[in-house]
């Protein structure tokens, strides 16, 4: 039986099962969880009990957020042979590995790499129990990034994503109080030969002039930022205890465009907020639209124990559904202009390893049977297919 990882939740979580899988003997599965809704927990409890049927045999081990902030609940699964917590799973000695540094994992060489340069968050959003499953933020000195970006690069990785808990919050623990913006040009220096650098979700009241600049001029860093709405009506986002408004989400949003007009915004939205009103939601679709995003992660509100939001007057559950659908369709409707819009554009795209491929705002391709993983192409899309281009 050879070792396994499954991966629950976000793309530092599937980074870090990167890391995992290089570290673990065989006959080993470990569920890498994810807690940042309920259902998201539920579902990491169902994805133990699947693991432990289709590997009767294995030693299964449960690590990620949910099994940090509920580790009793999963050792007591009787599937369930260990739990390792967040802040040891990155360690070889978690895995029976008496080596300094861990390996770095190979198995998206020549595709797309994920690499995790943070971890953890300061802030205390009223709907999040993130923080008590990653911790306070914690930077990886710019070395350690550099070491990690070069492993791929020099494994034929043709972009690398950098993830993070909080990535903009990147910088402010280490020493010299560094800036992501600082980070990326480092990074873009040192790799001229790396086509692609991406970046996971930001957090846009953290986006300082520099790392701006980049994304907003530099042809290497690609047309597309992932943005931590969450809510498009000022009450809302007090409520929720985030930092910025609905007008700073416009005004960043309208800026990027005006000066690259290519770039595809994204967006985590939650539907359905305790005491989010008709007209409060009606805000949220309108951001969409006003945005223009056509990356949406819309999330259901569900109240997570110990958090503030838990405690305050709750919207009834199937409202709560019927307004994280209108967000969706929403969103597909600004997906679908926008991927009418591309036709007949030539694009660079990234050939995947299943006959698909992104273009630099991640837009989703068909390739033709030619196109070999980690190839970058230029695709003129005449049709789309199933919501690609083709």
């Amino acid at each position: 039986m050879s070792s396994n990882v499954i991966t629950l939740g976000c793309r530092l979580n599937l980074a870090e099962s990167e890391r995992i899988h290089a570290m673990i003997g065989p006959d080993t599965v470990v569920v890498n969880s994810c807690a940042v809704t309920a259902e998201a927990t539920r579902q990491s409890r169902r994805a133990v009990r699947k693991a432990r049927a289709d590997h009767p045999g294995a030693r299964l081990i449960v690590t990620g957020c949910a099994a940090t902030i509920e580790p009793d609940v999963f050792a007591a699964m009787p599937e369930v042979d260990g739990v390792v917590l967040n802040d040891a799973k990155l360690l070889p000695e978690s895995w029976g590995l008496a080596i300094e540094r861990a390996p770095i994992a190979r198995s998206i060489a020549r595709t797309r790499a994920f690499v995790p340069v943070q971890t953890g968050c300061d802030h205390a959003c009223t709907f999040c129990i993130i923080p008590q499953g990653r911790g306070a933020s914690r930077s990886l000195p710019p070395l350690e990034v550099l070491r990690s970006v070069r492993e791929h690069v020099e494994a034929g990785t043709k972009e690398v994503v950098l993830t993070g808990v909080d990535l903009t919050s990147w910088g402010a623990d280490l020493p010299d109080r560094l800036s992501l913006g600082a980070l990326v040009a480092t990074i873009l220096g040192a790799f001229p030969d790396l086509p692609r650098l991406r970046l996971s979700s930001l957090d846009g009241i953290e986006i300082d002039d520099h790392l701006f600049d980049l994304i907003a001029h530099h042809p290497r860093v690609m047309p597309h930022v992932h943005l931590s709405l969450q809510a498009g009506d000022d009450m809302v986002l007090k409520r929720m205890k985030r930092r910025h408004s609905r007008g700073a989400s416009l005004d960043l949003v309208g800026r990027l465009r005006a000066a690259r007009p290519d770039i595809a915004i994204g967006a985590d939205l939650i539907a359905g907020f305790p005491t989010e009103t008709p007209a409060m939601h009606a805000n949220s679709l309108a951001l969409i639209a006003e945005c223009g995003i056509v990356h949406g992660h819309v999330f259901p509100y569900s109240p997570r124990p110990g958090t503030p939001a838990a405690r305050m007057p709750q919207v009834d559950p199937p409202e709560v559904r019927a307004r994280a659908a209108a967000l969706r369709e929403a969103v597909a409707h600004e997906r679908a202009l926008w991927l009418g819009g591309l036709l007949h554009k030539p694009q660079a795209v990234l050939a995947e390893r299943d006959g698909t491929g992104h273009s630099g705002a991640f837009a989703p391709y068909r390739l033709p049977p030619r196109a070999r993983a980690g190839e970058i192409l230029t695709i003129t899309p005449t049709r789309i297919v199933e919501g690609m281009l083709a």
